[in-house]
């Protein structure tokens, strides 16, 4: 039997598996990229993810991480791979390694430490690009890039064993392509996330919105959270495809925040916009 009820949106290509409530738990996996965005409390239908990429160390979105490393290891299953900043990563070292001792048996673990415009290829033509955020020591956000090489135009119209000639004389006949697919914010206040072209253009934006009442302003200022004020702002400045909302508060019901969404969003913008959490809405 499943360990969660995760919510699933199905789009395009790709599923969006998760959970993610502020303060109770934040898990989100995109099974064909092989990543989970935080561990949460590790729910089973994610155990077999290889790659996790921890944006901060609150429990609500790392509590599950020792579980899932260990659980992979019960299963039989290679070393899960874990990709955070420098001081979190410290940190589950010592929880897996307190962890282990309690257990009697080592957890195999590959820990990556990431900083601010760091690369980390998870597949050959796959990487994940860490970014800064403004939440707590160290947060960071990702964003998941499928890179190819395009040959030049110049070389369009030749043969395979011109191209391969080309090559011979080390002349560099292609360049390289990136391709932004979905970039998770983690918690954050706003930032100006335009700067970066792989933000701005991920086909995905996996971004909390904690607060949608006007009376929570101070709320989100407090705890370095997106209000719903500053979301508008930033998806102003974006231009992705798909919009997900995480990490809604306890406070407004899924309805609710719906109807403000709605309320405040320009047409355009709520039309590619879905709550993670709300089971009913689907995008096509």
């Amino acid at each position: 039997m499943a360990s969660h009820n995760l919510a699933r949106i199905k789009i395009e290509d790709y599923d969006i598996v998760g959970y993610s409530v502020a303060g109770e738990e934040t898990v989100i996996s995109i099974p064909q990229l092989d990543v989970c965005f935080d561990i949460g409390k590790a729910p089973d239908q994610l155990i077999s993810i290889n790659n996790v990429l921890l944006t901060h160390g609150h429990m609500d979105h790392a509590a599950g991480i020792a579980y899932y490393l260990s659980h992979r290891k019960f299963c039989g299953q290679k070393a899960g791979t874990v990709l955070a900043s420098e001081n979190i990563l410290s940190c589950v070292e010592d929880i897996i390694k307190t962890w282990g001792r309690l257990d009697g048996n080592r957890i195999p673990a590959n820990l990556v430490a990431m900083k601010d415009g760091d690369d980390y290829f998870i597949k050959p033509n796959l990487l994940v690009r860490a970014f800064a955020t403004k939440h707590s020591k160290g947060s960071l956000g990702f964003t998941v890039i499928e890179k190819k090489k395009k040959l030049k135009e110049e070389y369009l119209g030749l043969a395979g064993h011109e191209l391969v000639e080309l090559k011979k004389k080390y002349i560099t006949i292609d360049y390289p392509v990136e391709t932004p697919i979905a970039t998770y914010l983690g918690d954050t206040s706003y930032m100006d996330f335009s700067k970066y072209d792989f933000i701005k253009k991920s086909k995905f934006l996996i971004a909390e919105c904690t607060f949608v009442a006007d009376e929570h302003t101070d709320r989100a200022l407090a705890g370095d959270h997106m209000h719903i004020d500053d979301f508008l702002k930033m998806l102003n400045e974006l231009d992705n495809q798909y919009i997900i909302v995480t990490h809604l508060s306890q406070r407004t019901y899924i309805v609710e925040a719906k109807k403000i969404l709605k309320e405040k969003l320009p047409p355009a913008l709520f039309e590619k916009t879905i709550l993670l959490m709300d089971r009913k809405q689907h995008l096509k």
